[in-house]
């Protein structure tokens, strides 16, 4: 009868214990990136009596919590770096000589650029060079320009997707340009006049010229011619010469800026594939529908944003974009054996798998959304309805508690 006392306080501890690990549950319903713990019981051993015909047990033990990493809602947020995990894996940061994993994708950049989360660990992964990110190589802080300016890119190629009037007549009454703007070593920004005249049926002369003033060379208000040539088409209106893998090529020297010769800028006549010229001849006007180059001027940073995928863009004030990050993903096997550390943070066990680093969305890791956050994967009617059970299992152990105190007293009452 007496070891009801103490059966009965074990399941009030049991209880209790699992009332805080609801308590928990519920004061992080709103973290991002939190993964709810469940309490789960387990009996004591039985004590035999009466010659092992009868087995009364001694209870409940202290219940075992293991946290359950289910997937949260993705929610979009304002935060430009923010970043939510789809899939398995876990975010990597550095928290001084300790490496950390996190569901929790809120991240800001110091004052020197480094990737950090809210509470201050570095944010692990790759950092761009020239934008290029070597995945292949060692995950270390990464580090994203803060108020650098892009230099300038000299163009070195151009394309053209344009048609010329199949039914014009030969001469200067075909007579019909377009242009384009180009870049020089200094950013400075050149207007590249494209003159198309047809000499004879099939076939047009083209004449690029840039204004009089660009060039050293130039004079003011004559068009300083840079290339000349001629483009034949086929009966069907599909380009024949050049030929796919000949793109016409020149060099602009002598630019009154001081910047660098362009040396060996590259017309493309062909599209990807080089199956089809850019620039056909049918019966239509000759008009332009679109144009490239590959230049441009400098630009100031305007913004730095978390793209889907984990790639961290930086954007310029000339709308140009460069990836100047990646983030680092971690695969951990059996993540419930993680430490929880706080401010969102896990730390490997002795039980826990070696994390496996690489790339959002290979090895089996899950995706990168960005823009977005992981809610918790609480459910608030779940806990509640934990609560109550747990209330109750409460209640009904003290009611054994007082009962055998009850069945003591009077088994004391019986000798006096």
């Amino acid at each position: 009868m007496f070891a009801s006392f103490s059966t009965a306080l074990s399941a009030m501890q049991a209880d209790s214990t699992a009332v805080d690990v609801v308590g928990n549950n519920l004061a992080n319903l709103n973290t991002d990136g939190f993964k709810e713990s469940n309490a789960y019981f387990y009996d004591l051993v039985n004590e035999a009596m009466g010659a092992g015909q009868t087995q009364v047990g001694f209870g409940v033990g202290m219940p075992q919590t293991i946290r359950e990493f289910s997937q949260g809602a993705i929610q979009s947020s304002n935060g430009p770096l923010d970043a939510a995990i789809q899939g398995q894996g876990f975010f990597v940061v550095q928290n001084g000589p300790t490496t950390q994993y996190t569901r929790a994708g809120s991240f800001q950049v110091d004052l020197a650029g480094n990737l950090l989360t809210p509470t201050g660990q570095n944010v692990q992964g790759w950092t761009a060079v020239n934008g290029v990110v070597n995945t292949g190589g060692p995950i270390s802080n990464i580090v994203v320009p803060v108020g650098s300016m892009q230099t300038p890119t000299a163009t070195t190629s151009l394309s053209l997707n344009a048609n010329l009037d199949a039914s014009a007549a030969t001469g200067a009454t075909s007579d019909w340009s377009t242009t384009i703007q180009i870049y020089d070593s200094l950013g400075n920004s050149h207007v590249l006049t494209m003159d198309f005249q047809k000499s004879d049926v099939n076939k047009w002369t083209y004449t690029l010229s840039l204004p009089g003033t660009d060039l050293t060379s130039g004079t003011a208000g004559t068009p300083s011619q840079v290339a000349t040539g001629t483009l034949v088409f086929n009966p069907d209106g599909t380009l024949n010469t050049p030929a796919p893998g000949s793109p016409i090529t020149f060099d602009i020297a002598g630019l009154s800026d001081g910047a660098n010769d362009i040396k060996g800028l590259t017309w493309n006549l062909y599209g990807a594939g080089g199956a089809t010229g850019d620039i056909t001849q049918y019966g239509q006007s000759s008009a332009a529908q679109a144009n490239s180059q590959n230049g441009n001027a400098a630009a100031q940073l305007t913004q730095v944003t978390m793209g889907n995928g984990g790639q961290l863009l930086a954007t310029y004030s000339n709308g140009t974009q460069m990836v100047v990050g990646q983030l680092a993903m971690a695969s951990i096997r059996n993540p419930e054996s993680l430490i929880a550390v706080g401010n969102n943070d896990y730390q490997v066990s002795a039980l826990t798998a070696p994390p496996v680093i690489g790339a959002p969305g290979t090895g089996g890791r899950g995706t990168v959304v960005g823009g977005a956050l992981e809610a918790s994967n609480v459910d608030i009617a779940t806990e509640f309805t934990n609560l109550i059970v747990l209330q109750s299992a409460y209640q009904a152990n003290s009611k054994v508690v007082t009962t055998s105190n009850q069945l003591a007293q009077d088994t004391t009452n019986l000798i006096t």
